[in-house]
């Protein structure tokens, strides 16, 4: 009819995308309307957006999750106690400690790591190595310090027993390691230490530790 005719003419001068619902009822014979496909076909596009954007979290939301714990011990710190420095220091922070007994320390590994460039170029795999080297460090934090020792000296591997690795530790993980002291021979100055450490909750190594205090 007429009417009909005028809308689809009306209508066919708005772009699809404006063509909403609402018009399903203002406009008589809409539904029979050639353009009724079009539009079906607009509103699935914008449904499909809107459910895009509701899945889209952006850079703010991400970083609010990757948001670090309060730290305990800065690099600053963490330098006065160790010895180690780069490309040897394995230890970026520590975020949790209870003198003379255990730590949690924190190391971010990046793809500009030094080991990176020969372990392996082509596939870059943090050696077990260094990772159990990393945990070690550690437990320097907790040996170190009182009240196991006045911070002098130095401090040696003496034998690393039950040591599992459990997955790959890659360029972008974080490194997360526990150490905790089991035992402590001041007279002969040894240490034992239990140690685990994670990447996003998953457990990557775990072992026994023993070091040795040297003056």
């Amino acid at each position: 009819d007429s009417v009909t005719t005028k809308h689809e003419m009306l209508l066919s001068l708005i772009p699809s995308a404006f063509h909403t619902p609402a018009m399903v009822h203002t406009y008589p014979g809409y539904q029979s309307f050639a353009a009724r496909s079009r539009y079906d076909a607009v509103r699935m596009d914008v449904a499909e957006s809107v459910a895009e954007a509701d899945t889209w979290n952006g850079a703010e939301k991400w970083s609010e999750s990757f948001k670090d714990p309060e730290t305990v011990f800065a690099i600053e710190r963490v330098k006065e106690i160790l010895p180690h420095r780069y490309p040897f220091l394995l230890v970026d922070k520590v975020i949790e400690f209870e003198a003379g007994k255990r730590a949690v320390g924190v190391k971010k590994v990046t793809a500009n790591e030094e080991f990176f460039n020969g372990h392996f170029p082509a596939r870059p795999i943090m050696p077990g190595v260094l990772q159990v080297e990393a945990m070690a460090q550690v437990g320097g934090i907790v040996a170190l310090q009182e009240p196991i020792t006045d911070g002098k000296g130095d401090f040696f591997f003496a034998g690393v027993n039950n040591v599992k690795w459990r997955r790959p530790v890659v360029p972008g993980d974080t490194l997360v390691m526990e150490m905790e002291l089991t035992a402590f021979k001041a007279r002969f100055g040894l240490v034992k230490m239990k140690g685990v450490a994670y990447v996003d909750g998953q457990k990557v190594v775990e072992g026994d530790f023993q070091f040795a205090m040297v003056k």
